[in-house]
């Protein structure tokens, strides 16, 4: 029954959050509101879902959301000096990332992560779901992005949703 009425306990909470964070209050209100969609779209969307959603490890998630926001401000900022800098010295390369994730919210996750980060992009998933091709404005060391990614993003997300 708890299923049926609170389907995405998880997501629930996060909507709620990001209610909050984009109305900038946290009046009774706007909470009561946040709370009604957080509730509302899960359960209204769950016939959407191919899967029930399994977090084996959330702290694990946790330390990888803090990880994402801090890498998030610090391209920001390389970004920035790069195209107010010298634009024409950049140096833009498409990549193959082979995948070790299996669960397709973890490669979704991990694809959406990458377009997040200022300066990388994600292009295309293979068929197979065996390489996801990434796009990135500057770089020079076409393997240490990938050992980067594979290690910053893709392992928390294995151990978070494939234990």
């Amino acid at each position: 029954m708890r299923q049926h009425l609170l389907p995405h306990p998880v997501l629930t909470l996060a909507l709620t959050v990001i209610w909050l964070l984009l109305v900038n209050s946290f009046a009774p209100g706007q909470l009561l509101l946040g709370l009604l969609f957080g509730w509302a779209i899960p359960l209204f969307t769950r016939h959407f879902w191919p899967e029930k959603v399994r977090i084996a490890r959330p702290l694990v998630l946790l330390r990888f959301l803090v990880i994402v926001l801090f890498d998030i401000i610090v391209a920001n900022l390389i970004v920035a000096a790069l195209i107010l800098g010298r634009p024409k010295k950049l140096r833009p390369v498409f990549i193959e990332l082979p995948l070790d994730l299996r669960n397709e919210l973890a490669i979704s996750m991990l694809a959406n992560t990458i377009t997040l980060t200022p300066g990388t992009v994600s292009a295309q998933l293979a068929e197979d779901h065996s390489h996801l091709l990434v796009h990135a404005l500057h770089e020079t060391d076409s393997e240490a992005l990938v050992k980067k990614i594979k290690q910053r993003y893709e392992a928390p997300l294995k151990e978070v949703f494939e234990p």
